[in-house]
């Protein structure tokens, strides 16, 4: 009995570190770690979608930039800022974003300024649970290919 006992504990104890391991997915790209991608779940029609990430972080001696990025998921992916404006919240597409030596800028879904990728014309519906590969482009680091998640936010997600 208590050899099968100490099975299920094992048992469980891989399982869950499976399943944490699957929720905190990370990239790395040349000096850069793009920590656990990942994108919104959108209703049946919609032509837009948005994909995150935790952070990206430049664990290099030298600034980065991230240029871009393209997928199947979407005829096109552009970079967009968020940011508060009298209490407006505006987002405008921008050419990059900057990744200084050494710092890490957050993607988070939900904060007030930060950025995101825009899925712009979805070629179908983003479902929780599924997974889809996004080529980042970085100008210093070069193309790396991110497996996105698509999972829906966290209920305290616009607290951050």
């Amino acid at each position: 009995m208590k050899l099968n006992q100490l099975g299920s504990l094992a048992l469980a104890t891989c399982l869950a570190g499976f399943s944490q391991g699957a929720m905190a997915h990370a990239l790395k790209c040349g000096d850069l770690v793009v920590a656990h991608p990942y994108a919104t779940p959108t209703l049946a029609g919609s032509q837009v979608g948005a994909a995150y990430f935790m952070a990206i972080k430049n664990n290099g001696k030298e600034a980065d930039q991230l240029l871009g990025a393209k997928g199947e998921v979407s005829a096109s992916v552009e970079i967009h800022e968020m940011t508060m404006d009298n209490n407006v919240m505006k987002m405008r597409a921008v050419p990059e974003v900057q990744l200084p030596a050494g710092y890490e800028v957050t993607f988070k879904h939900g904060q007030a300024n930060g950025y995101h990728l825009m899925l712009m014309d979805l070629k179908k519906p983003l479902k929780p649970g599924d997974k889809f590969p996004l080529t980042l482009k970085f100008k210093r680091a070069g193309e790396c290919q991110a497996d996105v998640w698509v999972e829906a936010p966290k209920a305290d997600a616009h607290k951050h």
